[in-house]
C-alpha cells in the first residue's frame, strides 16, 4: 500500500474564483424545530420509542438534553424484544416499514390485553405510506393512535454532504421496481430548491433520474405562487442513477474516507474506532467532517500518502508543544488559556488517525491488498481475464469472504457485459459450494439487477459472424462461437471506456502525490465513469449535445433543461455551484474524484444522495441470507 519514500500529501491547489457553499445547518434547524414541535403535540410525559436505524440520524438532529427538555422521559430502541413503557403516554419515531408498524401494534395490543388505558402517538419519518394506515387497521389499533408526518428528508453530514438516509432506496427502486421513495427524494429536492434556488439548469440520466425530475417539477408548479423571490444560491442540478454505473461501486476504494467506510463502516458521518485503533478497551465515536482539521486534510488523498502527512503533522505538534520551554509566566498562561486545548484535542485525532491507518494496513495486508487491486486494474483494462477468473475461483475455493469473491465476479461481468456461459456456471457453481446453496436466490437477485449476468449464446457473435455461421454445419458453429466469445464481446463498459477516456494512457507513472485527473481515487487505473459523465456534460457543452453514442450506450433517459434564464454578469459564481444528487447512493471515492475536478476546475459539488454506499452495502441489500 505504501510506496518507498511516501512523503507529505500532494496539494491540489484551489481556484481563486471558487464559489462559496451555502450553509446547510438551517437544514438540521428546521427538522429539528418540527420535531419538537411534533413531541409538544403530545402535551405531559411521554416516552419515546426510536426504530434502531433512526437513532444515528436523529443524534445528529436533537440530542437526549433536547428530547428531556420536551417532556420525554425515557427513550426505548424499537426492536423485536418486548419493552413496557412507563408512561401514561407512548410516542414511536418510525420509517414507514410494515415490520415496524406491526411491531407497535403489539405494544398497543398488549396494553388493551392488559386493560391499560394509554395515549400513543406515531410518527412516520419522512412520510407516512397509505400501506401503514391499512395494517393499523388490519391490526385493530387504526383507532387507537393519533398519526404524524416528520419531513425530515435530509441530514447534512458535512458542508457539502447531504444524506437522505435511506439505504433501502437502492433495493426497493433497483431490484423490486418499487417506485415510493421517488415522491420522498422530489420533495427532499424542493426542500433543497425552495431555501436555497431557484435552480438555473437541470441535467440527468437514468430512468429514475427521470421520473424524480418529472415528480419535482409537479411540486414546482403547484407552489410556485407560495414561494418567495430569493437570491439563489445554487445553480445546477444534475441526476444521476445508481445502475448508469455500477463498476465504480465494485471497486476496491483507495482513498483514506473510502479505506475508513470499507474497513470500519461509516455509519452517519461518524465511525467506531474499536480498541485496534485506540490501543485500548475502550471504543471511541469519532465524528467524520471538515470540523476534523487532521481528517480533512487526508479524507481525499490517496492511502499511500496519508502516513507521509500524519507524520509531518505530529512533527509540527511536538514543535508547537515545545513552544513552552523559556516562556515567562504571562506566555504560559496566554499559551495554556488559547493554543493548549486545541492542540490536545489535535493530538487526540492525529493519534486516532494513525491507529486507523495502521489498523488498515494490518488487514489490507493479511488480505493481499495490492495482489487484489492488480486482478481489479486488469479487469478494468480488459488484460488477462483468465487469469483474473482463475484468481477468483482460488478466492472462493479458499473462502476467503462471500462479499469480495461476489465483487469481483460482478466486477468480471460488469467490465466483460456479462460472463460466458461456461464461466458463469462454474463460478456459480463453485460459489454455492463454498458459501451454502441458498445464495441461489442472491444469484437470482444479481442478474435481474444486471451486476452479475450470463451471455447468451449467440449475442456474442457480430452480423458477419452469424452470417458465415449459416454457411457451415451446427457443430462448426459451435466452435465458430467458441473462437470468437473472447474476440467479439464488445461490452458496454469496454466501450464507454473508449469513448470516455475512463482508463488513462500515460507511458510515465501515475503520481499519487500531484495527481493529474479524477483516476488517482483508483490509482491511476480508472476515472469513475459517473464522475467522467459530470464533467463532459458541464465542461464540454453544459447539454448532451455530441455525447448520444454515450447515453445510447447508458439506455438513453437523458435530459437538460434551462429552469429559468440567469444574467451571466450577476450569477458567475452561484452557476458553479452545482448539486448533484444521486439515486440509489453514492461512495466516498466519487466524493473525492468530484471534489477534486471542483478544485480543477472552480466548480463546487454539493452532494445530495439517497444513502453513501460501497460494494459491501450494495451486494449485502442484494443477498437474500445471512453470510
Amino acid at each position: 500500500l505504501l510506496p518507498p519514500g511516501s512523503g507529505c500529501c500532494g496539494k491540489m491547489a484551489v481556484r481563486k474564483d471558487a464559489p462559496s457553499l451555502p450553509d446547510f445547518d438551517v437544514l438540521k434547524r428546521l427538522a429539528r424545530d418540527q420535531l419538537v414541535y411534533l413531541l409538544e403535540q403530545l402535551p405531559g410525559k411521554k416516552d419515546l420509542f426510536i426504530e434502531a436505524d433512526l437513532m444515528s440520524p436523529l443524534d445528529r438532529i436533537a440530542n437526549v438534553s433536547i428530547l428531556k427538555q420536551h417532556d420525554v422521559e425515557k427513550l426505548y430502541k424499537l426492536d423485536n424484544k418486548p419493552v413496557v413503557g412507563v408512561s401514561d403516554q407512548l410516542c414511536f419515531l418510525v420509517r414507514p416499514r410494515i415490520s415496524s408498524v406491526k411491531h407497535v401494534a403489539e405494544i398497543v395490543n398488549a396494553d388493551k390485553a392488559d386493560g391499560r388505558l394509554r395515549k400513543y402517538k406515531i410518527i412516520f419519518t419522512p412520510q407516512k405510506f397509505y400501506m401503514c394506515e391499512t395494517v393499523l387497521e388490519e391490526e385493530g389499533i387504526f383507532g387507537d393512535v393519533t398519526i404524524d408526518e416528520w419531513d425530515f428528508y435530509l441530514l447534512p453530514l458535512d458542508d457539502d454532504l447531504i444524506s437522505m438516509e435511506l439505504p433501502e432506496f437502492f433495493r426497493d427502486y433497483f431490484l423490486e421496481g418499487d417506485h415510493r421513495w421517488m415522491c420522498t427524494v422530489a420533495k427532499a429536492l424542493h426542500v433543497l430548491h425552495s431555501l436555497f434556488g431557484p435552480f438555473s439548469k437541470t441535467y440527468g440520466i437514468g430512468r429514475c433520474a427521470k421520473m424524480t425530475y418529472q415528480l419535482w417539477k409537479e411540486i414546482v408548479a403547484d407552489t410556485e405562487s407560495e414561494l418567495k423571490p430569493r437570491q439563489a444560491e445554487i445553480g445546477q442540478v444534475f441526476f444521476i442513477d445508481r445502475d448508469v454505473d455500477y463498476v465504480t461501486p465494485m471497486c476496491s476504494q483507495v482513498v483514506y474516507e473510502g479505506l475508513v467506510d470499507d474497513v470500519f463502516r461509516i455509519k452517519c458521518g461518524s465511525v467506531d474506532f474499536g480498541s485496534e485503533v485506540t490501543s485500548s478497551e475502550k471504543s471511541v465515536k469519532v465524528l467524520l467532517n471538515s470540523h476534523d482539521k487532521v481528517f480533512k486534510e487526508i479524507r481525499n488523498e490517496h492511502f499511500s500518502n496519508v502516513f507521509g502527512f500524519l507524520s509531518q503533522k505530529a512533527r509540527r505538534l511536538q514543535m508547537q508543544y515545545d513552544k513552552r520551554q523559556g516562556m515567562d509566566i504571562k506566555q504560559m498562561k496566554d499559551f495554556v488559556s488559547q493554543e493548549l486545548k486545541s492542540l490536545k484535542q489535535e493530538h487526540r485525532l492525529l493519534s486516532l488517525h494513525i491507529g486507523a491507518c495502521e489498523s488498515i494496513m494490518k488487514k489490507k495486508t493479511k488480505q493481499d491488498f495490492q495482489e487484489l487491486l492488480k486482478s481489479e486494474h486488469a479487469l478494468l483494462e480488459g488484460f488477462e481475464i483468465r487469469e483474473s477468473t482463475t484468481c477468483i475461483e482460488e478466492h472462493i475455493n479458499r473462502q476467503i469472504s462471500p462479499f469480495e469473491s461476489l465483487r469481483l465476479m460482478c466486477l468480471l461481468s460488469l467490465t466483460e457485459n456479462g460472463l460466458i456461459s461456461k464461466d458463469y456456471r462454474s463460478l456459480k457453481t463453485q460459489y454455492l459450494q463454498s458459501y451454502g446453496y441458498e445464495h441461489i436466490l442472491t444469484f437470482a437477485n444479481l442478474k435481474q439487477i444486471g451486476l452479475l449476468t450470463e451471455q447468451q449464446s449467440g449475442e456474442t457473435l457480430t452480423a458477419v459472424e452469424s452470417t458465415m455461421g449459416k454457411l457451415v454445419t451446427d457443430k462448426a458453429v459451435g466452435k465458430l462461437t467458441d473462437a470468437f466469445s473472447s474476440l467479439a464481446r464488445k461490452s458496454h463498459f469496454r466501450a464507454l471506456s473508449k469513448r470516455l477516456n475512463l482508463i488513462p494512457r500515460s507511458e510515465e507513472e501515475y503520481d499519487l502525490k500531484v495527481p493529474r485527473d479524477m483516476a488517482y481515487v483508483f490509482s491511476g487505473a480508472y476515472i469513475p465513469l459517473s464522475c467522467k459523465i459530470i464533467e463532459q456534460v458541464l465542461e464540454e457543452r453544459e447539454s448532451w449535445a455530441g455525447m448520444e453514442e454515450v447515453s445510447r450506450l447508458l439506455s438513453s433517459n437523458q435530459f437538460a433543461t434551462v429552469e429559468r434564464s440567469v444574467d451571466p454578469a450577476s450569477s458567475s459564481s452561484v452557476q458553479r455551484v452545482i448539486l448533484v444528487l444521486f439515486l440509489g447512493g453514492c461512495t466516498f471515492s466519487e466524493i473525492a474524484a468530484l471534489r477534486f475536478l471542483g478544485k480543477e476546475k472552480g466548480y463546487r459539488f454539493v452532494f445530495v444522495t439517497t444513502a453513501i454506499t460501497n460494494s459491501f452495502r450494495m451486494l449485502e441489500s442484494l443477498i437474500e441470507t445471512h453470510v
